[in-house]
């Protein structure tokens, strides 16, 4: 792999920026910081556009549509995955973690057989793809049935995190009896009849879920695999699954929760879609509320891998962070959350997991991306981005 020298960039370090500085790239990692130069190295002038480390997704279904673009309709699994890898590049993610739901037979790609099949298709892609594609494994702790196939799937190293949830109604993310059925017939198709049989199965299932849970964390924690909780709604349930060993809280319903789960030491995770679009399509809080009281650790892209870097330039504009703490959001704190100690930040000796960003009028766009010190994206726009 020919070593690459990277100048005129605007390098985003842990603490600060370092304006009109360079990056040497070699042997897939970062090899040097502001270096003379490089008589061996291509050379490539980012003409003042921002160098971040590349951005770390903890949380993503973009590819439960790229299988199934609309209801009950699947498309090959391997095909899916390449075209979401695509994406991901595109977007400057270079560690996505696919989230993959375990809801018994929901529906379509939420089956725990085709859930377990996409696990299995991602793992087996490996070295294929152009950025380091992870498996997030969703449990539904209603079902008693997914639970086994996800401890095989550890077991075979096909998962790199664990996450508990709960969609019954009257909790969490649907507060309400009449919001998940709204939810289950206006985004999955159902009529109001599967729909309320869908939520009978849910609150049938509850018998035992706290059992199911703690087997499964303490699974996870053996193998090394992170694990986080969803929709987290109170300071009890953050008790609950501090308790348990869990490490990260993913969109918690209120600013009390987060505020909980951050002096219990958990990272947070929001969505960046909520940034963008100013607020939570199911009525939970405001991210950029959770980032200005200092409660939100981490952005993830949830259901679309573009909004990830969008999300760090309206953080700059909506609130008092620098650049390194808006980057660290999608870079550093999900790197820390699991526990990768190779990545997250622009640093001799890491792993040269890089994101070029220029603006094109108001919106920043990713023009070069390296993974692993390879350019896996590099795109000409009719106009140089803007610095």
């Amino acid at each position: 792999m020919p070593a690459t020298y990277i100048t005129n960039a605007r390098v985003v370090l842990p603490d600060a920026v370092l304006e009109n500085s360079a990056v040497l790239i070699e042997d897939g990692i970062i090899a040097a910081i502001e270096p003379v130069g490089s008589h061996r190295a291509q050379v490539l002038d980012l003409q003042g556009q921002w160098l971040m480390p590349g951005l770390i997704d903890l949380h993503c279904d973009a590819i439960e549509k790229e299988a199934e673009p609309r209801s009950n309709v699947l498309f090959p699994l391997d095909f899916a995955l390449a075209q979401v890898d695509r994406r991901n590049a595109m977007s400057g993610i270079t560690t996505p973690y696919h989230a993959l739901s375990f809801s018994n037979k929901e529906w379509g790609v939420r089956s725990n057989d085709t859930a377990a099949a996409l696990a299995r298709a991602i793992h087996d892609f490996g070295e294929q793809g152009l950025v380091d594609n992870r498996v997030h494994l969703r449990y539904e702790i209603t079902d008693p049935n997914a639970l086994p196939l996800i401890e095989d799937l550890i077991d075979a190293g096909a998962a790199n995190m664990v996450s508990v949830m709960d969609h019954s109604p009257g909790q969490g993310q649907f507060k309400t009896l009449e919001a998940y059925l709204q939810y289950m017939m206006g985004n999955h198709g159902m009529g109001r009849a599967q729909a309320e049989e869908a939520a009978q199965v849910k609150l049938m299932g509850a018998e035992g879920a706290i059992e199911r849970v703690e087997r499964l964390i303490a699974h996870a924690r053996r193998a090394g695999v992170a694990t986080a909780s969803h929709d987290d709604d109170s300071v009890q349930r953050i008790a609950t699954i501090r308790n348990l060993g869990v490490a990260i809280s993913e969109f918690p319903i209120n600013l009390d929760t987060a505020t909980a789960a951050t002096s219990c030491g958990l990272a947070t995770v929001l969505g960046a879609p909520n940034v963008l679009r100013g607020g939570s399509q199911s009525g939970s809080m405001r991210a950029i509320d959770g980032i200005r009281a200092g409660v939100t650790s981490c952005l993830c892209s949830d259901y679309q891998p573009s909004t990830l870097i969008a999300a760090v330039f309206t953080v700059l504009e909506q609130s008092d962070l620098t650049m390194p703490q808006a980057a660290a959001l999608v870079t550093r704190n999900p790197a820390d959350a699991a526990s990768l100690a190779d990545r997250g930040r622009i640093q001799s000796g890491l792993r040269a997991d890089l994101a070029a960003v220029g603006r094109q009028g108001r919106l920043p766009q990713v023009s070069h991306v390296w993974s692993a010190g390879r350019l896996v994206c590099a795109t000409r726009y009719p106009a140089a981005l803007a610095a």
